[in-house]
């Protein structure tokens, strides 16, 4: 029998909730970084066994499951951890929370189904249309999926949104009774994270339901393209922000931890949430630099905007690096740089954190590239944009993820880490495989190889690198691609053997690391969530309402007939040239 901890025995619905949300991650893990291989294998022409077009399926379950469905499910059961833990109460009402997680799963479900009909020769027909969703992750006009991916991604949104609402709700008893305290520090990274999601995912919202679901059902007969992606940028840029909070939560909290030592500063760490709760959303626009119909003087707005976000991140490294800093001499580091032979080196959960701050780093680089317009008109539409993003959610957050995995699933489950060798063996390994694939793809930007196409390689035309050859570089992508599967395999295998592993008899403590400033260090201010919420739709109002007004009043709120385009694309080439201007204008 497992010797059970401290959280179990306080919180055992929860600790139930919360192991029940990683699973669901590690499933959405295990099946998207599997396609994830075919894909790079496919594209490098190093082994095909799909054809062209279902290459596309691929690459919309591999976005959906692991961008979306792994990341949030994780993100729920952190949080869930991280008020119940900090708030030291359990959530109100268990059957709330595990109605919203069941939402979520259905969601989720639904989405997947949609997506792997593709496979079929012949996809059935449910509500008069095929049942298939090749949309890929953006999944706005004018690529069109069944509506049971629309309905599939608005339970998942809805669900996360009342287990935001779950969260609050916890916390507004604990202030009940303690009206004189300030919100502990994870907490209020819970419910600045929570806002601006619920800001962030309006219009995400609004082109679901009132454009993209309706034209699937048929009951509009068409759309506005520009307008369903710039809704979509809304929502997509932010929610890399939604996606890396629990990561910053866990370096923040738990990496001062392990490295021995306490988390130098308590109201940076309040301060770095209020940006990113303020400065989140009012940039997507950066995302669709090379979108005709929308004034530069929009696209510099949000560039500025983007540029301003860097600096929550700036104060993340400083703060994250300090504290472990503290750790290390704590435990006897000395020196400007012998400090960081002191840190942990052979704990995997330490180590894979580090590691994926490390990468942080680098993508930060190469989003200041993304963000600046002229630079950006470069790389865009090539692989660079690819490898930053797994360098973003496919390192920073991913190995986050799996590392404190190491630490949690021992905490809900009261079990032993089946094998902290193999652990440690698995954080290497991504960083490493992560390593090569990813500055393989910035390379390949370089030199213009194309981005979200099956078969990059064009008949007499070569692509020319400074460095290298094609050949070798598509070597690297593929040689990565196996070594990140080999160490997904290995993390798979540890939980799956860590859930079936014998007693524990040192089960470790599930409290937060200490702090050398404290939150009375900070002015009462920071904790006024109706001000900074209310700044922050300011800023969304002043970035957006300009931009989406010209849209509407130049291309009409739903288009001036995308399924005409469609049709006479084919027919005659010039009129299909004058009505995609006419859309994009």
């Amino acid at each position: 029998m497992a010797m059970r901890n401290a959280y179990v025995d306080q919180f055992p619905t929860e600790a139930r909730v919360i192991k029940a949300a990683f699973w669901s991650s590690f499933v959405a893990l295990a099946i998207g970084g599997t396609l994830g291989l075919v894909q790079a294998l496919h594209r490098t022409d190093v082994f095909r066994f799909l054809q062209s077009p279902d290459y596309y399926t691929v690459l919309t379950a591999h976005g959906v499951l692991l961008a979306i469905t792994f990341t949030i499910f994780f993100l729920v059961g952190t949080f869930t951890w991280a008020v119940t833990t900090s708030l030291e109460r359990g959530v109100v009402d268990s059957r709330f929370t595990w109605g919203w997680y069941a939402m979520m799963v259905v969601g989720s479900v639904l989405v997947a189904v949609t997506i792997f009909s593709g496979f079929l020769e012949e996809a059935p027909e449910v509500l008069g249309a095929p049942l298939n969703a090749d949309v890929l992750f953006t999944f706005y006009a004018p690529l069109q999926a069944h509506p049971f991916f629309y309905v599939g991604l608005v339970l998942f949104v809805v669900g996360s949104w009342l287990a935001g609402a779950d969260w609050f709700w916890t916390w507004f008893a604990w202030r009940d009774e303690n009206p004189d305290e300030r919100i502990p520090l994870p907490a209020f990274m819970v419910l600045t994270t929570t806002l601006f999601w619920y800001i962030c995912t309006l219009g995400v919202a609004l082109s679901i339901l009132v454009f993209l679901l309706p034209w699937s059902l048929g009951i509009t007969e068409s759309v506005n393209p520009l307008l369903t992606r710039t809704l979509f940028w809304y929502f997509g840029h932010a929610v890399v922000y939604f996606w890396l909070m629990p990561a910053y939560l866990l370096w923040y909290v738990m990496l001062p931890k392990f490295s021995g030592g306490k988390l130098f500063s308590d109201p940076l760490a309040r301060v770095v949430f209020v940006l990113f709760l303020l400065l989140s959303t009012p940039l997507g626009i950066h995302h669709q630099y090379l979108d005709p119909g929308i004034a530069e003087g929009y696209k510099f707005i949000a560039m500025t905007n983007t540029m301003f976000l860097l600096l929550p991140s700036l104060l993340t490294a400083f703060t994250v690096v300090a504290s472990i800093e503290h750790g290390a001499r704590q435990r006897g580091g000395e020196g400007y740089l012998g400090w960081l032979k002191a840190l942990p080196w052979r704990d995997p959960v330490f180590t894979g954190m580090a590691l994926a701050g490390l990468m942080f780093a680098a993508a930060g680089f190469s989003g200041m590239i993304n963000a600046g317009m002229n630079i950006n008109y470069l790389v865009h539409n090539t692989w660079w944009v690819v490898g930053h993003f797994h360098l973003t959610v496919g390192t920073a957050v991913a190995l986050t993820f799996m590392a404190a995995s190491y630490w949690f699933i021992p905490q809900l489950t009261g079990k032993k880490l089946w094998n902290q060798s193999v652990a440690l063996a698995q954080v290497l390994l991504w960083f490493v495989g992560m390593t090569f694939m990813s500055n393989a793809m910035h390379r390949s930007g370089l030199f213009g190889m194309p981005r979200r196409t099956a078969e990059p390689q064009y008949q007499g035309f070569e692509f020319e690198p400074a460095v290298g050859t094609v050949g070798e570089i598509n070597m690297q992508v593929a040689l990565g691609g196996v070594i990140l599967t080999v160490s997904l395999a290995l993390f798979l295998a540890n939980m799956i053997m860590t859930s079936f592993n014998g007693t524990s008899h040192e089960i470790p403590d599930n409290t937060f690391a200490g702090t050398l400033s404290g939150p009375e260090d900070s002015p009462a201010v920071l904790d006024n969530l109706k001000l900074w919420t209310a700044i922050a739709t300011t800023l969304v109002i002043i970035a957006y309402t300009l931009p989406l007004a010209s849209i509407v009043d130049s291309g009409g709120l739903f288009g001036p007939g995308i399924d005409g385009f469609k049709l006479t694309i084919g027919a005659d080439p010039r009129l299909a040239l004058e009505l995609l201007t006419e859309v994009m204008q």
